[in-house]
């Protein structure tokens, strides 16, 4: 860092590839290291150089992670420097908006107030939000367990096949059983009735999301990226075009290559959006494209960077440099909003698995073949492959952690293919 850039200390929260990915924007922009904390070691940061993990047993539980808080706030409350605290999953994020009041007395907390996290965080919450804003979303019935029992399951405002998911996805985290999925896709009431039978079994006790199932393989998906301001003016959105996403159950939906994509139509609608609940801080959509009435379905909101954000680091728009500008060195109340990937940009592919993984498994089309013409120009990268941070471990745990998804998709991508919901 030369003496010209602001001074601050940011701190993440996490330890996942949404970590590695927002520590690499850091370090790229501004050459720094940062500080992350977190409940363990996930391999995406592990023997990375520019990050440092601090580990604290079950962070994550709410008790735990004030107590951490408050002794961090003795350490850090005469610090010389702001210092940014950043979530980088919905558990944190979660935390951090319960608590804003308390921690911002010693930490800038960019992220919205709690009352709002509660009507957006949740789906079913979020789909009553964005009915109130004419948001588009797939056509929903909800169902909690007295639901399920009486019934309620086996009367559809739609047909089969359809989407199943939780609501609550913090406490969907917290459960495990044999066959749990991300989400699923169900293809009739048989189905249906099993899949609730074990999810109820297994101690989930928030309520259940089905929806109609828009059809389409998963290069109609897109995902949105936005930096909202402290003032609640959105500041810079960035479109991203999946190409492919993740089959094993487990990661149903992540997406693992990203084209990027200008859409003036709908950023002007989810800017209307964003500005119109006066959200703040990083927000991350993903929708589908429904091309039997030509409009983008929104599926759900994080309230946070998403762990494929890195693609828009990647095209020129730093994730790490939104925040640093809102609250160190006041710049973006003058700036105008930033839609990002316009026409004469230097577009790049991201990629999340190996080249040959993305090359046999993404669908054939029009979109593919441009991804093609970008690896053949060498217009690609990944979130976690940084030559400025590639020491001879980590270079090999991360073609190890890549190598995985070609058994992964042998394994899956037939039975889980499409199940974009």
């Amino acid at each position: 860092m030369n003496d010209n850039q602001p001074k601050f200390t940011p701190i993440l929260l996490g330890s996942d590839i949404n970590v590695y990915g927002m520590a690499r924007s850091f370090h790229e922009a501004y050459g720094m290291k940062v500080k992350a904390w977190a409940s363990g070691k996930l391999a995406a940061t592990r023997y990375a150089n520019i990050v440092e993990i601090e580990t604290i047993p079950n962070f994550g539980d709410d008790e735990v992670f004030i107590e951490a808080m408050r002794q961090k706030a003795e350490i850090y409350k005469n610090h010389s420097e702001p210092v940014i605290l950043i979530a980088c999953g919905d558990a944190y994020a979660e935390l951090l908006s319960k608590y804003k009041d308390e921690l911002k007395e010693t930490f800038i907390v960019p992220y919205i107030d709690y009352d709002l996290l509660e009507k957006l965080n949740h789906k079913d919450t979020f789909y009553q939000t964005a009915e109130e804003y004419d948001l588009p979303y797939p056509k929903t019935k909800i169902i909690d367990e007295a639901q399920f029992k009486d019934g309620e399951y086996q009367t559809l405002p739609f047909d089969y096949p359809i989407a199943l998911k939780p609501a609550n996805s913090v406490k969907w985290a917290e459960i495990n059983f044999p066959g749990k999925k991300k989400a699923y896709t169900i293809q009739d009431e048989a189905e249906l009735k099993r899949s609730l039978e074990q999810i109820y079994a297994h101690n989930y006790r928030d309520r259940i999301i089905l929806q109609e199932f828009i059809p389409g393989d998963d290069s109609n998906m897109r995902v949105l990226n936005a930096y909202v301001d402290q003032d609640h003016q959105v500041k810079m959105m960035c479109l991203g075009h999946p190409l492919l996403e993740d089959p094993t159950p487990h990661s149903i939906g992540n997406y693992v290559a990203i084209i990027p994509e200008y859409n003036q139509a709908l950023y002007e609608r989810v800017q209307s959006f964003l500005e119109a609940i006066k959200f703040t801080g990083y927000a991350n959509f993903d929708m589908k494209y429904d091309h039997r009435d030509g409009q983008f379905k929104f599926f759900e909101i994080n309230l946070r960077q998403g762990r494929s954000s890195f693609y828009t680091t990647l095209n020129g728009y730093n994730l790490a440099e939104w925040v640093v500008k809102d609250y160190v060195t006041d710049e973006l109340k003058s700036q105008p909003t930033t839609y990002a990937n316009q026409a004469g940009n230097k577009h790049m592919l991201w990629l999340g698995v190996p080249e040959k993984v993305f090359k046999k498994y993404a669908t054939d089309n029009e979109d593919k073949a441009y991804a093609l013409e970008l690896i053949r120009q060498g217009r690609v990268g990944t979130t976690v492959f940084y030559d400025k941070d590639m020491g001879f471990k980590r270079f090999f745990l991360m073609k190890y952690m890549f190598h995985n998804y070609i058994g992964r998709f042998k394994k899956y991508f037939e039975e889980n293919k499409g199940q974009n919901i």
